[in-house]
């Protein structure tokens, strides 16, 4: 006899939210903080969070916005029109692609722009070709908007980018949107302006949409260079959605400000789905926000000089363990070494034998957080965030050399 069919009443959390995963960069940094708190010298790659604080005359603005009464009340859901304009002169400034305030729509941090986005343009069983290794919020974001997720693997051979010839393959008549990032979290892979063009002509060939994360567009080193896809081929723009923020570039993960760009009749929707979600981002949050994307980049700069330096330490560091191979990235501030050769291996005990089982016993052993290739799509790698003090990185780094040098066939 079959079990009854259980009532919607008997059901306490609906499938739909249900099947969405937990992000695992931040579980892997909340485990990382509750084990410092515990007493533990725990030293933590997990968290894409710049170490430095936010610039001074950011915070000056947001102390000033406090003490005017106007930032005490509602204001219009979809961004203080001087933020709004404000951004649409900084996307013209940092990337050559010229908006009007009308197609930005001011969130609460990226992650709700890329969830506002999909939520915007997608109907169930709508397809979103998204590249990996890719960024944990990305298929969770276009689940929850009711799309399908389609992943198109790239791996260190080709520097972690995917061809056209790979994303054509993907290609159903199902497909509505491809995802585009670059800089990439989680591996700093950084496309050229031939490789993003030939992505962007095969997306205006069949008529797809294109979703372009841009949150990293300031941090890019040596010979490589940013570019935006709307700006490249502006004949992309009535189907190009520009994901952004102020988070990774001004040191500021904690003030939850992001942004998207597009088409206005996308914009003005998602202005409506986030009337409903949680009306204004903070007022002084976004007072904060206009101070950084109105100023000079010259504490981006300073910022950008010591991941560079940081960069460079940990892919030699983590090239000296027999068994890891890491290339280097050229774009954010993450590397994403293949760890393939360690896995089935003895170490001290144990044989992880996935990229996840590796990532415990590092924490276990070595007191290490890094996050799984798992959590983006690709076993067998692991995800490190440089973003953090020249003295942690050489002793966390110092610590796997340690450990991972005993691994034994």
């Amino acid at each position: 006899m079959s079990a009854p069919t259980p009532r919607p009443a008997d059901r306490r959390v609906s499938a739909r939210v249900g099947a969405i995963a937990e992000s695992a960069t931040l579980a892997v940094d909340a485990k990382a903080k509750a084990l410092k708190a515990a007493g533990r010298p725990v030293i933590g790659f997990g968290a894409g969070e710049p170490d430095f604080p936010t610039p001074g005359y950011i915070v000056d603005a947001a102390v000033a916005a406090c003490q005017d009464p106007k930032n005490h009340r509602y204001t219009p859901a979809g961004g203080l029109p001087e933020l709004k304009a404000a951004i649409a002169a900084k996307t013209l400034r940092d990337s050559g692609y010229q908006v009007d305030a009308s197609q930005v729509l001011v969130t609460n941090g990226g992650k709700q722009a890329i969830y506002e986005a999909f939520a915007a343009i997608l109907d169930p069983a709508d397809e979103v070709i998204i590249p990996a290794p890719y960024w944990t919020t990305y298929p969770e974001a276009v689940k929850l908007a009711g799309g399908v997720p389609v992943d198109v693997v790239a791996d260190e051979t080709t520097g972690y980018k995917v061809s056209v010839e790979q994303l054509e393959a993907a290609r159903t008549e199902n497909t509505k949107v491809v995802l585009f990032v670059s800089p990439s979290n989680p591996t700093g892979s950084v496309y050229t302006e031939a490789e993003a063009e030939a992505i962007g002509r095969w997306a205006l060939e069949h008529g797809l949409w294109v979703l372009t994360d841009e949150i990293y567009e300031h941090l890019v080193y040596g010979d490589a260079t940013f570019t935006s896809l709307p700006a490249l081929l502006p004949e992309l723009a009535d189907k190009c959605i520009v994901v952004n923020g102020v988070a990774k570039t001004y040191a500021m993960t904690g003030w939850r400000v992001g942004w998207m760009i597009g088409p206005k009749d996308v914009v003005n929707a998602a202005a409506n789905l986030q009337s409903h979600a949680t009306s204004n981002v903070s007022n002084v949050a976004q007072r904060a926000a206009l101070a950084a994307v109105s100023g000079d980049l010259a504490a981006v700069d300073e910022m950008k000089t010591a991941f560079d330096r940081r960069r460079k330490t940990i892919v030699r560091m983590l090239n000296e363990i027999d068994g890891v191979f890491c290339p280097e990235p050229e774009g954010a501030f993450y590397v994403y070494p293949s760890v393939k050769d360690l896995l089935g291996k003895e170490i001290r005990g144990k044989r992880p034998a996935t990229s996840a089982e590796l990532a415990t016993l590092i924490l276990d052993e070595a007191e290490v957080a890094v996050v799984p290739g798992e959590a983006f799509g690709t076993p067998g790698y692991l995800r490190l965030s440089y973003a953090l003090g020249d003295a942690d990185l050489a002793e966390g780094i110092g610590r796997m050399q340690k450990l991972l040098g005993e691994a034994r066939a």
